[in-house]
C-alpha cells in the first residue's frame, strides 16, 4: 500500500501554496477500482452501508485501452489532512477487503 498520508500532505500543501481556501467545505472523491465488477460492485455496496455518498460505477478506458471498473466516494470534507485521512484509512481498509484497489482522492481548487 502507498503511503496515503504523505500524497494527502502533497495534494493539500500544493492546495493550500496554490491559494485554496482553508475555510471551505471540499468535495473529496474517494476512488475505486478493479477489473472485477462483482468486487467493485460488492465495495460500493459496503461504503454505502458505512454512509458514504457512493456514485454509480462505471467502465473506464485506461492508457493502453484496456477495460476496468470504477466508482467514487464523494465526502464533504475541511482542507485538512487528518479529516481527509480518517476517511482514507477506512475506505483503504474496505477496498483491501472487498478485494478492490483503493486509488487515492482528489478535489478541486476553491479560492
Amino acid at each position: 500500500m502507498e503511503n496515503w498520508r504523505e500524497i494527502s500532505e502533497d495534494i493539500v500543501e500544493s492546495l493550500i501554496e496554490d491559494g485554496s481556501s482553508t475555510e471551505k467545505l471540499y468535495e473529496v472523491e474517494h476512488h475505486f477500482v478493479s477489473e472485477d465488477f462483482k468486487q467493485l460492485e460488492e465495495a460500493a455496496l459496503a461504503a454505502f452501508k458505512l454512509g458514504y455518498d457512493v456514485e454509480d460505477p462505471a467502465e473506464l478506458e485506461l492508457e493502453d485501452g484496456s477495460k476496468i471498473w470504477g466508482f467514487d466516494v464523494v465526502v464533504e470534507a475541511e482542507l485538512d489532512v487528518d479529516v481527509i485521512m480518517e476517511d482514507v484509512d477506512k475506505l483503504a481498509a474496505l477496498a483491501a477487503e472487498c478485494r478492490v484497489e483503493y486509488d487515492g482522492w482528489g478535489t478541486y481548487f476553491q479560492e
